[in-house]
């Protein structure tokens, strides 16, 4: 497998990975709207009227459990309880609660299945945000993508099988090494696209190269490394053949894709004015659209500034200013063209923030700590139920009542939904089998139509 230079395609995986490992599959790409910094649920999804009762009291060490704090309130004092400065209604036939932040969301809610009791392992950004991209808090290991990439192919040879776009203002770094692809081959890594000169670097000709150069350049450069693969069966070479090829054939794909001229002026009043702008959330989500169109597998939009220690009601306003709208339009869009159904799209952080105040606790000010235990994450399309609420958390969105699910578990059910049994999508290196869900993970039925 790994000296394959292109995608396999569904029918070569039932080959590759042993005839039980394909399932009926329900989707076939997966758009994840991951939003880096940890958004609030309480202040989101997770409404605690009972929180306004007991403002500014001191979080019962019964519900904290012992659970270790951060560096950043290791050395309160006091942990008062800050309920949400935001009202909370009902929408929908589902009955679904959304902040009043999020009044295009709140549209949408029959369309979205919230998992309320997601949980993580990690307190801190970075094994966090690694933990939900590879399965696994150390770096190393090959990213979502990549293993889809892996397992799966692209739809389309023009286009990589797995692509990557940034938003939003400082926040957490982000690092190449979360579209890696670890320890599987190279040509599985995501290609991380600009909203500055070219979407991709070095996708267009040194100046004085013409298209005819290029490719006579590839053709004898391809040459070269036959030679030194059939000397030394080294499947990265390869890798290098195919991806200069690819390259070669975004030159063309890419522009086309990435020019957003064509789309009707009805498209941007949906996605909002922010859409016309490279770089903004709203436009990356215009180009997730119009990448799983062409049939790119997996599309992740990284947007920062979620992470709200203090000043956390003018921050999270900002926040959601910025991508309500959009990702509510990306869900709309994707029905309205008859996409929804085959394609997954994820809304979530690496995890939640606590009911307790980090930093000086005002009227109308406060801010939030990290917070693994329970936090909201939402799903549309590809299969699972729309207008559902999945869990229950305690009266501090603090710990999980019922049905928790951890990342293995999403993971799992990801898989599943692309019609691949996780046991069995798994690669040797040093020795081992590896797999995404390592050695957990389970399929949650319960949330799929």
């Amino acid at each position: 497998m790994s000296g394959m230079a292109g995608g396999i395609g569904t029918i070569a995986l039932s080959s590759l990975l042993g005839a039980q490992t394909t399932l009926p599959t329900r989707v076939k790409r997966i758009i994840f709207l991951f939003q880096s910094g940890g958004p609030s649920q309480m202040d989101l999804f997770d409404h605690k009227p009972g929180l306004n009762d007991i403002r500014a009291t001191e979080l019962p060490d019964s519900i904290r459990q012992g659970q270790r704090f951060t560096g950043m309130t290791a050395t309160q004092s006091n942990f008062p309880v800050v309920p949400s400065l935001f009202k909370f209604a009902r929408h929908g036939e589902s009955r679904a609660w959304v902040s009043e932040l999020l009044p295009h969301t709140a549209k949408i809610v029959d369309d979205l299945c919230f998992i309320r009791t997601m949980k993580t392992e990690a307190i801190n950004h970075d094994p966090a945000i690694t933990f939900f991209q590879t399965g696994f808090q150390l770096a190393g290991r090959p990213s979502i993508g990549s293993w889809l990439s892996y397992g799966l192919g692209s739809e389309n040879k023009d286009l990589p099988a797995f692509i990557a776009l940034i938003s939003g203002n400082g926040g957490q770094p982000l690092y190449d090494r979360l579209w890696g692809s670890g320890f599987l081959p190279s040509k599985y890594q995501g290609v991380k696209f600009r909203s500055t000169k070219d979407p991709v670097l070095y996708l267009s000709n040194p100046e004085g190269v013409d298209p005819q150069t290029r490719r006579r350049m590839l053709d004898d450069t391809a040459r070269l490394n036959e030679l030194r693969f059939k000397k030394f069966g080294d499947p990265e070479i390869q890798t290098r053949i195919a991806q200069y090829e690819m390259a070669y054939r975004m030159q063309s794909s890419v522009p086309e894709l990435t020019e957003l001229d064509s789309e009707p002026d009805h498209v941007f009043d949906l996605y909002g004015e922010d859409a016309r702008k490279p770089g903004t959330y709203a436009h990356n989500c215009l180009l997730a659209r119009r990448m799983s169109e062409r049939g790119v597998r997996f599309v992740q939009l990284f947007h920062r500034g979620w992470d709200n220690h203090t000043e956390l009601p003018g921050k999270i306003r900002t926040q959601c200013k910025d991508t309500d709208q959009a990702s509510a339009a990306l869900v709309t869009d994707l029905k309205q063209r008859g996409m929804l159904d085959d394609t997954l799209v994820i809304w979530g952080g690496e995890f939640g923030r606590t009911v307790y105040c980090q930093g000086r606790l005002t009227q109308d000010d406060y801010g939030r700590d990290h917070h693994p235990r329970c936090f909201t994450i939402w799903m549309a399309g590809g299969g699972v139920k729309p207008g559902f609420t999945y869990g229950t958390t305690d009266d501090f969105s603090y710990n999980i009542v019922d049905r928790p699910m951890d990342v293995h578990d999403l993971h799992a059910t990801i898989l599943h939904q692309l019609g691949i049994d996780h046991t069995k999508l798994t690669y040797k290196f040093q020795g081992r089998h590896y797999r995404l869900t390592d050695v957990h993970g389970n399929v949650m039925r319960e949330i799929l139509a």
